[in-house]
């Protein structure tokens, strides 16, 4: 999870990686050395699936442990994708479910249903290198934000402030983890999604009526989550047609002139 969500920003910016290079702090006497194997091993079978090349690595005694990846990638100059750039009429487009952030404090917590620990691991493993194929073969790309600890209505909200625009989403179209809006209903939330949600509240329209447990979970705090694309209406449906993904994308909303906040959600 933690390799795949390094390696998405590369992809966010319609990059190829490189080459990654392993950080990690973990202390063998306390979780043991085939631990400390494991982690490196599902980092580096990433790697390879992303088509880099693992160059090396720092190490440091930690009681706490952590990992992750500094990644390098290329791109061509007038090829990036950056936040900026959505225009009124666009679609806009999710390449993966949201509410990792309440499963993960679940499995954390030893309460989580199997099926719904399943399905959300399965997609922060995923890599977004499929997705971000497709849209470059689709092209008409605006605008392109990978959703990570900010969650779904953080990112989306600095990709419509950073276009000047009014992002549109329709809550019934959000793909949604398996388990997650039930976890929410039981205040089984981290911090972190609490705080998405203040963070975005003055810039958020709500229908009236969505639930707490619904806004909240679109603030959820997500790790190594999809894309969100803001593209041309008649690049949308190919993209669909193309991505070769295990979860589709889904069209979850429309782009429209600046309104009186930045996010509308019905």
């Amino acid at each position: 999870m933690a390799a795949a969500n390094a390696l998405s920003d590369i992809y966010a910016m319609g990059g190829v990686p490189r080459t990654a290079m392993n950080l990690v702090a973990f202390d063998a006497e306390l979780y043991g050395e085939d631990t400390l194997a494991a982690i490196l091993a599902g980092g580096l079978q990433k790697v390879r699936e992303s088509g880099a090349v693992l160059i090396g690595g720092h190490t440091v005694k930690d009681k706490e442990p952590k990992f992750g990846l500094a990644v390098t990638g290329t791109a061509r100059p007038d090829e990036i994708w950056r936040k900026a750039g959505a225009q009124p009429g666009d679609v806009l487009y999710l390449t993966k479910p949201i509410g990792t952030g309440v499963i993960v404090k679940a499995i954390k917590d030893g309460s989580c249903d199997p099926a719904s620990a399943a399905a959300a691991i399965a997609a922060m493993t995923e890599l977004n290198g499929a997705a971000a194929d497709a849209l470059r073969r689709v092209g008409g790309i605006h605008a392109v934000t990978d959703v990570t600890g900010f969650g779904l209505l953080g990112h989306a909200r600095e990709l419509a402030q950073q276009s000047g625009v009014t992002l549109e989403i329709f809550y019934g179209e959000v793909p949604v983890h398996p388990g997650a809006l039930g976890l929410v209903e039981e205040d089984r939330v981290p911090s972190g999604s609490r705080d998405n949600l203040v963070f975005v509240q003055d810039d958020v329209t709500f229908d009236a009526a969505l639930t707490p447990a619904q806004r909240l979970v679109l603030a959820d705090a997500v790790t190594s989550g999809g894309l969100l694309v803001a593209l041309e209406p008649s690049a949308g449906e190919e993209f669909e047609r193309t991505a070769r993904t295990a979860m589709p994308p889904r069209r979850i909303g429309t782009v429209a002139e600046l309104g009186a906040r930045h996010l509308r959600v019905r």
